[in-house]
């Protein structure tokens, strides 16, 4: 009998280059062919994306935070992601649509999501944090790749109705070993779709390295679909959003799909209900720390004499009040009524679900939405459901 061998973690999908990278994280330049595509980018647009990266990671620990302390079910931390999802979401026109994972609370909030809606799902009180038509971004997504079926679908939409608008889909490394993904792609490409596949791949799916899902680059994978791909550095926003600018171009243009790789890492857990001390190296993360995306764009700022420590203070504030709201409307959301667990289960009624209601109404009647209306049967039987 041969004894499985396990390959190396970093085999072949390694976290260093080739990649596209416009600033070093010592905030220094780093000359490349990508740089025209945001040479518009000046110390004003820089400074925002550095506010707007401030502001997720201040919602983000936020939230966290409500997590711990009981607010939310769940919460999945975007800590160290930020530059890959303020870079890209920024290129968008309102008009795009983007499909995003249950991690794209940075792309939301670039979409127009408010605090409040941004904690819905994860408070219980709702199965869509938020109307998607009124920011063109679906509902969080918590199966993992299914979101880049939807993608291809709705860019095939997009192409009978002959518009020059783009699709965007996010998904984490892991979700490229899904078959959602890989079929999307399939679609995409056959029918010439205008989708910018963008895999955020943070070294880790769950606990699962890189390594042992893919032995190449994953962008390395999307050329035998017959879709262009990059990787790029992503803890760089510049670098991120030059890459997303060059992949919505040729969707406008009639070019189809594109696939981007965006090297970054998941500082933090899977979710607040992961604990990566178990899997990962300290010193790894170590690693990944001197390549913060927020402090590379403050190093460039300082570098270019475009940041000032009352600029900082005002970003701090900002950022803070954003999650002060965040943390009042959470905790003051009001729960919802017990019957909505029924609601959008089905397109039409029918009877089993009809039933159902029906038994609850009358648990209900007798209980309370709390289930403590009333003295239950079972309060007054003994260990094996005899009367005490």
């Amino acid at each position: 009998m041969h004894t499985p061998v396990r390959p190396p973690q970093d085999a072949g999908a390694s976290a260093s280059g080739p990649y596209v990278q416009l600033v070093r994280p010592d905030g220094s330049r780093a000359p490349s062919s990508y740089d025209h595509w945001v040479s518009d980018v000046d110390a004003d647009q820089l400074r925002s994306l550095y506010e707007d990266m401030v502001i997720i990671r201040r919602i983000d620990t936020e939230a966290t935070a409500l997590q711990r302390q009981g607010q939310l079910g769940l919460w999945p931390p975007l800590l160290g992601q930020e530059a890959a999802q303020i870079g890209s979401a920024r290129t968008l026109r309102p008009s795009d649509f983007v499909f995003g994972s249950y991690r794209e609370n940075g792309v939301a909030w670039c979409r127009g999501v408010d605090p409040e809606s941004l904690m819905r799902v994860w408070r219980g009180n709702a199965a869509a944090g938020w109307d998607p038509f009124t920011v063109n971004m679906a509902p969080t997504q918590v199966i993992i790749g299914a979101q880049a079926l939807h993608a291809a679908g709705y860019g095939m939409g997009v192409v009978a109705d002959g518009t020059d608008d783009a699709v965007i889909t996010y998904f984490g490394d892991g979700a490229t070993s899904q078959g959602d993904v890989n079929e999307a792609m399939v679609f995409a490409a056959s029918f010439h779709t205008p989708v910018v596949f963008f895999c955020s791949n943070n070294q880790w799916a769950i606990s699962e390295p890189v390594g042992l899902q893919a032995q190449v680059p994953i962008a390395n994978r999307a050329p035998g679909f017959g879709i262009p791909s990059v990787r790029v550095d992503g803890n760089d926003v510049l670098a991120v959003m030059a890459v997303t600018r060059e992949a919505l171009e040729r969707a406008r243009s009639g070019g189809g799909p594109s696939f981007i790789e965006a090297v970054t890492y998941r500082m933090g857990p899977h979710t607040t209900a992961d604990d990566p001390t178990r899997y990962r190296d300290a010193a790894e993360l170590e690693e990944w720390r001197a390549k913060d995306p927020i402090s590379r764009v403050e190093a460039l700022l300082r570098a270019e004499g475009h940041f000032t420590e009352e600029f900082a203070a005002s970003v701090a504030a900002s950022a803070d009040a954003v999650a002060a709201e965040l943390r009042s409307s959470c905790i003051n959301m009001p729960a919802p009524p017990a019957l909505d667990i029924f609601a959008h289960v089905y397109a039409e009624p029918n009877s089993w679900l009809e039933n159902q209601q029906a038994d609850y109404e009358r648990y209900l009647a007798l209980y309370g939405a709390e289930g403590d209306g009333g003295t239950h049967p079972a309060d007054n039987a003994g260990v094996n459901g005899e009367s005490a």
